[in-house]
């Protein structure tokens, strides 16, 4: 009988410890074992501590892993669960994601405080968001709104909302639902007119190569379908060397045996984008987004990221 904890390792926001919360659900159904089988260890990251700058000039998305990876790599935990969309392309060596759960719908939600959706804002409004992507699709959309940086957990940027520092935000609606929170949503911005962040909507599980117990736990929460989309995704971010700084919208859909894939590079200004689109069998998931990448950045040419990297 299975007796050792499964220790989980998780930022502490809300959102987070939800995530955490879920794997450990699935995981005691799918094996039959008790909630104190395991135990959620809250590990702080550079990117919760640094709140007074985006991320993207403080280092990018691997501020959001790098003590939780260190305390797996050390033994501390054994599993360490994560928003997909935070993951660096390139991952310590020794570590691997082992597991996604199924994928919560990827669509960004607007909350509007003055307006219902970002169309309907008068001019000059301001939109809250942190994210490089949103910001740059906001001013595609609406060139006379004003961007205002938007830093912390979910809850930290309600509540900036609520004191009257921006007309609204945008936030992925997968994070609210898991909080229990879509209430609050207006609008839900279409994936064709505001497509979505890489990995968006997917919790992800990081383990350490080579640890059969615990891959063979999380072999029985795996969603095959969920898992390719993330490998066409992550391989078209990779082609691009996508990092914080760089606003690159891109999803996959799986139907059946078949993957159909969408990217797009945007400039931080919203005045220039180039997209790509492609399609094939879902086992070249992996292949089909790295050709997407190389596609896109040939068709972008290389003076498109040299003047905004």
């Amino acid at each position: 009988m299975q007796t050792t904890v499964l220790r989980i390792g998780t930022r502490g926001s809300p959102l987070a410890l939800a995530q955490a919360h879920e794997t450990r659900a699935r995981l005691m159904a799918a094996h039959g074992l008790p909630e104190d089988a395991f135990s959620v260890e809250v590990i702080t990251t550079s990117g919760d501590r640094i709140q007074d700058r985006p991320l993207s000039e403080a280092g990018g998305k691997g501020l959001f892993t790098k003590e939780i990876e260190e305390a797996l790599l050390a033994g501390r935990i054994d599993i360490a669960v994560h928003s997909s969309k935070d993951m660096p392309t390139a991952l310590p060596g020794g570590l691997a994601l082992s597991a996604f759960l199924p994928r919560e719908d990827p669509r960004d939600a607007f909350i509007g405080k003055t307006a219902n959706s970002i169309m309907e804002l008068p001019r000059g409004a301001t939109v809250g968001s942190s994210s490089l992507r949103r910001q740059a699709l906001i001013l595609r959309m609406r060139p006379d709104i004003k961007v205002a940086s938007f830093r912390g957990n979910v809850q930290t940027r309600l509540r900036k909302l609520q004191e009257g520092i921006a007309d609204g935000t945008i936030l992925a609606l997968a994070g609210l639902k898991r909080l229990g929170l879509q209430s609050i949503v207006t609008d839900l911005m279409p994936l064709e007119k505001f497509p979505t962040a890489p990995g968006q909507g997917a919790i992800c599980i990081e383990s350490r190569i080579g640890d059969a117990r615990v891959e063979e736990m999380l072999a029985a929460i795996n969603h095959a379908p969920t898992a390719q989309a993330l490998a066409c995704e992550r391989a078209f971010l990779a082609a691009l060397d996508g990092s914080c700084r760089t606003p690159i919208a891109g999803y996959a859909v799986i139907d059946g045996d078949r993957l159909a894939f969408n990217g797009l590079v945007i400039a931080p200004d919203g005045r220039r984008a180039h997209g790509v689109s492609s399609e094939g069998s879902a086992v070249d998931a992996a292949e089909l987004g790295r050709a997407a990448g190389e596609k896109l950045r040939r068709d972008a040419g290389a003076h498109f990221f040299d003047d905004w990297s």
